[in-house]
């Protein structure tokens, strides 16, 4: 990790602080699993015009690709001995929140891959083929301080839970809407996680966080998006599906800033412009 993220991160005490919080909230969300989340035998393609099927299939590309967010998170926060103590404990207390946040978002990536076999869309060899390339593309993000993470995580997750609310009210079949309403929950907990996190950097840092977290918006894109092959072309056609655009989750973002501090200054004034400013493009 640069030293200058290093020197930027919470105390350890607000991390754990913070995922006791997503912990308290989580074990209050209904429970679901994959294999007795429907009745599979339901499920029906056929149902779905021909965006919502590519839809589908752009949703689990974007999901399956877990492995990859999950190595972000763990080779910018290590928790081996790598670090100082010190920077150890830190990691370690983030580390309970990602590895949950992981096994959830596989779960998401095992269920739509489930639907697409079960509904019709493709048979499982086909799905796991397709799935195969963008897989192994690397995932990175060129951040060097530690509120970028969470600042990307909080505009993503809100986003991803948007589209699959507009994308559930449209669809033509039941099942998949069913996936959707459970999908959209758990990223709407993990957009809450990190807007906790997001404030707390904010309360901690004050102003020097903003530049960082400025630069987010100003060069943000999806995952996937400068390595997945069509993928503007594609995420073009889904938005005709149901509307797609992350800038949807910047209202959310602006809420969080300024609920972050009592008296907000001139600089955070400047960064919710901007960000509002990004809204309208």
């Amino acid at each position: 990790m640069p030293p200058r993220a290093a020197a930027g991160l919470l105390s350890t005490g607000d991390m754990a602080g913070a995922v006791t919080r997503y912990f308290a909230g989580a074990a209050h969300a209904r429970p679901w699993h994959v294999e007795t989340a429907t009745d599979w035998a339901r499920a029906d393609a056929n149902r779905l015009t021909e965006g919502q099927r590519s839809a589908v299939e752009f949703i689990t590309v974007i999901e399956d690709h877990l492995p990859g967010y999950f190595a972000l998170y763990t080779e910018n926060f290590p928790v081996d001995g790598s670090v100082d103590p010190e920077l150890y404990e830190h990691n370690r207390a983030l580390y309970h929140f990602t590895v949950r946040w992981a096994a959830e978002e596989d779960t998401h990536a095992r269920a739509l891959a489930r639907y697409q076999a079960a509904s019709g869309l493709r048979d499982e060899a086909a799905v796991r083929t397709a799935l195969i390339e963008p897989g192994q593309a690397r995932f990175e993000l060129p951040f060097d301080h530690p509120v970028q993470f969470f600042a990307y995580a909080l505009v993503q997750e809100k986003a991803t839970q948007i589209y699959y609310q507009q994308l559930r009210a449209v669809a033509g079949d039941p099942v998949l809407g069913e996936l959707l309403t459970r999908l959209s929950r758990d990223e709407a907990r993990h957009f809450t996680f990190m807007a906790d996190v997001v404030t707390a950097y904010l309360r901690t840092h004050g102003d020097d966080v903003l530049d960082p977290i400025r630069a987010v918006i100003a060069e943000f894109r999806m995952p996937l998006a400068d390595t997945l092959r069509g993928y503007w072309r594609w995420a073009l056609k889904i938005a005709d599906a149901a509307r797609y655009d992350h800038t949807d989750a910047y209202e959310h973002l602006v809420k969080v800033l300024n609920r972050a501090v009592d008296a907000p200054g001139e600089r955070l004034g400047e960064l919710i412009t901007f960000v509002e400013s990004c809204r309208s493009i």
